[in-house]
């Protein structure tokens, strides 16, 4: 009779043919899960986000090598699609989601994020090329956003103090190019360059494939709040510049007020100061516009109009500038950027009209100049809610329903066109195009049915049967595909609100962050500095360039300049005077009471203390007094946890006590037969281990069970354990039989030797079954 030997057994050497085996299973000291790797990184040196990878610190990246490397690991795994919900679950986690997270993250590249991002955007352009919306890539491309939100979330967790901040803006902010370390066949074929504005962040990279859920990550809102309320300073990279200032570079650094020059220019450009300035400007153009238009006068050019003309001419500059400052893409992404151009658009119809009437002494053209640019107050007014109320879920989905709203209609006009023929030519001329689109019209908005009165002067039947036809597809069909197609927009993006707000926040954040010198001027400023600037800087050195716009700006903003710096050293940055300012806490503390109303700021009301008592931090007696411990509190997690499995705790207790009383029957025969009994108490299990939770293990099972696939292998599973159990059955009777007969065989002979008496063999078997769980096969 033999056994299969395991790890860790010993074999006992009392005889020869009787073999003991005893197993010892060792203490588990190794925890569940490995410690992953750390990767803690300097600060000290200077990243640039609008240098080429040549002179920057991480030059030696591989940015083109990990571009392709992350292609070919994602589609080896990603075959088949998988919707987001599928690609967060914990089996999909556990084995496609972590190991490339680890094997990612273990490189210590801070350009990964931007590689994974990379391929989302390609992911997301090969997917626009087919047909079938839910395809493999768009699988691909959430599977990159995902691992992209995982390792910045590593970086993170692994770099704590004042340098965590900065080492996420290095990862965000940080140019860089997609043939960076290319090889130089490549680099010739493609023809790249290492110009400044081809490096892109990879923020800049997320807007542009629209990773709302990279974007809505807690570790990216931190940055985007720095960038936005600018405790995080940089030069950006931008694709032209109108006004270039290149002379003195910004590396991405924090900012301290307290070290930076009481005129500051640079503050200019900070996206929450532009946001404040934006407003400012647009109040008075508007104003302006109104002004001007309740008393506007054909015949003559007044003072109103010069002031608005020349204002809103420095307001449409700055949106062009905006607008070449960081692509169409980016600007689009704005909420309120169809508006801008669509004023701009109708500014410069009433500007050439003008300036036509004006030398053609044409009155009819003066005056359709001042018609054209009444169609701007349903442009600039609403453009005001807009900016007041950014963060609205109505104008959140507003900009997205007008788009398909344009797109029905469009279709709409596209097929209606044909009705409208048939009947201009069912008419033979009797009524104009013009009084049939009116018709049409009116059925389509279901205000009049003339339409169908005069349907029989077209034609006594072919007349009719249009004009119903027509307002079945119009009236019934494609007004309902519009409502239902508003409600499936307006339904996805209020389920996605968070992350929507968040990914607006981020595109007007980066949107904020400007490069150009042209927007340090205010409008109309503007406009004197591209007449004086842009001829000076084919004259002037870099150096005394830099020093005129300098002072330029300086001189122009003065007043503005001033205020800022007060406002950052006293209410802002808060801190004890002549040093340094104060943690991140008294700054975010200052940006909550700012957004209270005015009676909750200044404690008017009955409900300030709620707030106040968690605001003062509690003293060392207080919190030697409730960090006390005792004996009603140092298992209560352990007991609630219970309570919720008290059904689950009395089965396994039940099972527990069987299987004991299985242990202690199997141990007394085995001692009453004269093997020995296993030894010892069980090894603790691992400290990290769910078996101390009561329920838990079994709630996890049902987790792991709930598809087809694992359904079956756990059916499978328990058949083939009652098939070995009846294996074991069979095996034990057989034993037993020949035990019988061997023993009555030696009683007959009256002589048994050593290597074959009966009781070795039933202290072999019986020393083997000893040693194994109850119910677990000796033979196994």
């Amino acid at each position: 009779m033999g056994g299969r030997r395991r790890p860790g057994a010993t074999t006992g050497a009392g005889s020869a043919a009787g073999v003991h085996i005893q197993i010892q299973e060792p203490p588990e000291r190794r925890p569940l899960l490995p410690h992953r790797a750390t990767f803690p990184h300097r600060t000290d040196e200077q990243v640039f986000s609008c240098f080429s990878y040549n002179t920057s610190t991480h030059k030696h990246l591989p940015v083109y090598n990990n571009i392709h490397r992350i292609r070919r690991d994602i589609i080896s795994v990603v075959e088949d699609y998988l919707s987001l919900d599928q690609l967060r679950d914990v089996r999909i986690n556990i084995s496609v989601i972590r190991p490339l997270v680890d094997k990612l993250y273990e490189q210590d590249d801070i350009s990964i994020v931007y590689c994974l991002l990379v391929n989302r955007a390609q992911f997301l352009n090969e997917q626009k090329h087919l047909s079938n919306r839910q395809n493999v890539n768009s699988t691909r491309a959430m599977l990159c956003e995902l691992i992209a939100t995982r390792i910045l979330r590593r970086f993170n967790e692994d770099n704590d103090g004042p340098d965590n901040l900065l080492v996420l803006a290095h990862i965000l902010i940080a140019g860089f190019e997609p043939f960076q370390n290319a090889p130089e066949e490549i680099r010739r074929e493609v023809q790249a360059s290492t110009a400044w504005h081809k490096t892109l962040p990879a923020l800049e990279v997320a807007i542009l494939s629209e990773a709302r859920i990279f974007l809505a990550s807690t570790s990216c809102q931190k940055v985007v709040d720095a960038i936005y309320d600018g405790r995080v300073i940089y030069t950006p990279s931008s694709y032209m510049d109108l006004i270039a200032d290149r002379y003195k570079q910004r590396p991405i650094s924090l900012y301290n007020p307290r070290e930076a020059p009481l005129l500051n220019q640079y503050r200019l450009l900070v996206p929450r100061t532009r946001n404040y300035l934006e407003i400012m400007q647009f109040f008075i153009l508007l104003a302006l516009y109104v002004v001007f238009m309740a008393e506007r006068d054909p015949t003559q050019f007044s003072k109103l109009e010069i002031c608005f003309t020349v204002y809103a001419m420095g307001w449409v500059l700055d949106q062009f500038a905006t607008l070449l400052e960081h692509g169409w893409h980016v600007y689009a992404q704005n909420l309120w950027s169809f508006l801008d151009v669509g004023f701009a658009f109708i500014y410069w119809i009433y500007l050439f009209l003008r300036i036509y009437g004006w030398k053609t002494r044409n009155a009819e053209a003066d005056q359709q100049a001042l018609d054209v640019l009444a169609m701007g107050a349903p442009v600039l007014v609403p453009r005001l809610a807009f900016n007041l109320l950014s963060d609205n879920i109505v104008f959140l989905c507003l900009r997205s329903m007008m788009s398909d709203f344009a797109l029905v209609t469009a279709l709409a006009i596209w097929c209606f066109f044909g009705f409208l023929l048939s009947l201009m030519w069912l008419g033979n001329d009797a009524y104009s195009p013009f009084v049939i689109s009116k018709w049409m019209i009116y059925i389509w908005f279901g205000l009049d049915g003339s339409g169908i009165h005069h349907s029989i002067e077209f034609h006594k039947i072919l007349g009719p049967a249009l004009m119903v036809a027509f307002a079945f597809l119009g009236n019934t069909l494609f007004l309902t595909i519009l409502v239902s197609m508003l409600s499936t927009t307006f339904g996805t993006i209020v389920t996605n609100a968070p992350a929507e707000i968040q990914f607006r926040r981020a595109v007007l954040t980066l949107e904020g962050v400007k490069g150009d010198a042209i927007f340090a001027y205010q409008p109309p400023f503007n406009l004197i500095a591209i007449f004086i600037l842009v001829p000076l800087k084919f004259f002037a050195s870099p150096r005394w360039f830099h020093k005129i716009h300098v002072a330029s700006v300086r001189l122009l903003n003065l007043p503005l300049l001033l205020f800022i710096a007060v406002a950052e050293r006293r209410a802002l940055w808060p801190g004890t005077p002549g040093g340094p300012p104060t943690q991140l806490t008294s700054f975010v503390k200052a940006q909550k009471k700012s957004g209270l109303h005015f009676w909750e700021r200044w404690g008017i009301t009955s409900h300030s203390d709620i707030s106040t008592v968690f605001e003062v931090p509690p003293p060392e007696s207080v919190l030697e007094q409730i960090t006390t411990d005792d004996d009603l509190t140092r298992h209560l997690i352990r007991r609630q946890f219970a309570r919720g499995n008290s059904h689950i705790d009395s089965v396994a207790s039940e099972a527990r006590k069987q299987a004991a009383q299985t242990a202690a029957a199997t141990t007394a025969v085995a001692t009453a037969a004269g093997g020995a009994a296993p030894g010892g108490p069980k090894p603790l299990s691992r400290r990290d281990s769910i078996a101390p939770f009561p329920g838990l293990r079994a709630e996890l099972q049902e987790v792991l069970s709930e598809s087809d696939e694992m359904s079956n292998i756990t059916a499978r599973l328990e058949a083939l354990e009652e098939s070995t159990q009846r294996i074991e059955e069979l095996l034990e009777r057989l034993v037993g039989v020949k035990q019988g007969k061997s023993t009555r065989i030696e009683q007959e002979d009256g002589g048994v030797s050593e290597a074959g008496s009966p009781s070795g063999s039933r202290k072999e078997s019986v020393a083997v079954s000893s040693e194994h769980d109850p119910g677990e096969s000796p033979w196994i």
